[in-house]
């Protein structure tokens, strides 16, 4: 591989005019998505498919629903039927979507949405009354005659404009219908029966698809996961109220001979490890997607509704509300974590409003980047005592951050960068590097020499927190590998970053032997009740 510098010129051009990215998970990120969680999108994903047999696909995971608790009954957590769930896919890099994946879900309830009734009362008179809860006895793979409410879905592709675009339905391969179910959430292992038994139930709504103007089928699941975001959630916005310097001498090496008081790596430091999420996944042939640029694409996800809501003052299941007015984008999502530590809370709905072709009107967050400074505040005295040291200041002091446009704006020349630069918020993936197999991947993607991770897509294993704090802490100045060599990619220098060779991180571990090997990757949710 050539070195990555091509971009460089590119990325100073455009650096003064787009959004800075952090990169993380996305939960309650701004003021107006935490009142629509059924909306808040958190965490996308966008591989090459590592699955055995299954390396001529990409897979693209999109989660909404945050910090579900398990046991967060009786209503759990359904989608909602008034709004419009989009995956979109750029594959000439003008950062407009070529191709969307569109999913309108559908909630009922059983007897035609008067619900599953028991008859209460004498025998002579009793009383036909619908039940308070979503099933009245087990669920299983072979009988779901006890669920009481049935969520459904269908799956359009547009392709040009997500709005004014050629619109196609999706169907079963199996069956051609343009109706897909979605399995009811893990609410224990008394309704069905074990974990295992749960997983067989929520197999029956993995469906192979054609997809129009594709001659090979992909596959689509809708349905709870196990959150497979990591990260010690409540210390980060506690002012960062741990000292997220590797404690050890190597992660894990338990010998406390890192940083003095640094946190070291433990599965408890994962504050959000008892939790579900709810995934769109969808498995979709390389040809399909790439189009005529040069094989790397572009994606990101976005939820809609109606512009105008009118409560119903008498409501029902059916009928709780009446919506109307265009669709408006109310969350948006790509590399995560953006709205959280980058963009002021003044424009946090703006941004989760907006598209990546408009990004420009973000500037001032890449030219005066905060969170680095954030950490500056918060431990440059600390650690001049801890160390003896004199150090200025512990962020990068590189303006513009050529080395924060060039990882998450316009991707690296000759990993991911798209065939024409269009700087713009999306996760971008090289469909033509290999996928590396579960067992090799490097939690660290390309930090860690290894190419098929993140920046270029994002792995479930790939350890985006360890990874933005390094990078926005200035790790780009400095030599990374590249096929095993030290390599600087000339994005700027060591001088630039005091701190930026600190093995930064927040203590929670992740790596791909923490999900399947098999679509749709995440585990199987966490039970309500065991």
């Amino acid at each position: 591989m050539t070195i990555l510098n091509r971009g460089i010129a590119i990325a100073l051009a455009f650096a003064a005019a787009m959004p800075l990215v952090a990169s993380a998970s996305s939960h309650r990120e701004a003021p107006n998505i935490t009142r629509m969680p059924a909306v808040d999108s958190t965490d996308v994903y966008l591989f090459n498919s590592y699955e055995q047999g299954r390396d001529g696909y990409v897979t693209v995971l999109a989660n909404y629903i945050p910090l579900q608790d398990p046991y967060g009954g009786p209503n759990y957590f359904a989608l909602d039927s008034s709004a419009l769930y989009e995956i979109h896919i750029d594959n000439n890099g003008d950062a407009r979507e070529d191709l969307t994946f569109q999913f309108r879900f559908k909630n009922q309830l059983a007897n035609d949405n008067s619900g599953l009734k028991l008859k209460v009362g004498s025998a002579s008179q009793p009383a036909a009354v619908a039940i308070p809860l979503k099933n009245l006895g087990p669920v299983s793979a072979i009988d779901s005659s006890q669920l009481n409410f049935k969520e459904s879905y269908t799956l359009t592709l547009v392709r040009g404009d997500r709005r004014g675009g050629q619109r196609t339905e999706i169907t079963d391969a199996a069956t051609g219908s343009m109706t897909f179910g979605k399995p009811y959430d893990f609410v224990g292992v008394k309704t069905f029966g074990s974990a295992a038994g749960y997983d067989a139930y929520a197999r029956q709504f993995m469906y192979a698809i054609n997809i129009p103007g594709c001659s090979q089928p992909g596959r689509v699941f809708a349905g709870q996961r196990k959150e497979g975001f990591v990260v010690s959630l409540g210390k980060v916005f506690d002012l960062v109220n741990l000292v997220p310097i590797e404690g050890d001498s190597a992660p894990g090496a338990g010998d406390g001979k890192g940083f003095p008081g640094g946190i070291t790596q433990n599965p408890k430091n994962n504050e959000i490890g008892d939790k579900n999420v709810t995934t769109l996944a969808l498995e979709l042939p390389k040809a399909c997607i790439t189009g005529h640029g040069n094989g790397v694409i572009g994606a990101w996800t976005s939820a809609s509704l109606k512009q105008a809501r009118i409560l119903n003052p008498k409501p029902t299941f059916a009928k709780p509300e009446v919506n109307g007015g265009p669709w408006t984008q109310v969350s948006r999502l790509s590399n995560p974590l953006v709205n959280e530590l980058v963009i002021g809370i003044p424009d946090k709905d703006r941004f989760n409003a907006s598209e990546p072709k408009d990004d420009a009107q973000f500037a001032t967050y890449v030219t005066n980047p905060t969170f680095p400074a954030i950490l500056d505040v918060l431990f440059r005295d600390a650690v001049n005592k801890t160390l003896g040291t004199n150090i200025q200041n512990l962020a990068p002091t590189n303006f513009p951050r050529t080395d924060l446009v060039t990882t998450f704006l316009t991707g690296f020349p000759g990993v991911n960068q798209m065939a024409t630069v269009t700087p713009s918020e999306i996760l971008r993936l090289n469909t033509a590097i290999p996928a590396t197999p579960a067992a090799q991947q490097s939690t660290f993607g390309v930090a860690g020499n290894d190419l098929a991770g993140f920046p270029n897509g994002r792995r479930p294993g790939d350890d985006v927190v360890d990874i933005a704090l390094r990078v926005l802490m200035g790790r780009l100045c400095y030599p990374i590998p590249v096929h095993g060599q030290p390599t600087d990619l000339k994005l700027c220098k060591p001088a630039d970053a005091a701190v930026g060779n600190v093995p930064f991180t927040d203590g929670a571990p992740v790596s791909a032997a923490d999900f399947d090997s098999a679509f749709p990757y995440l585990k199987s949710p966490l039970a309500g009740s065991n």
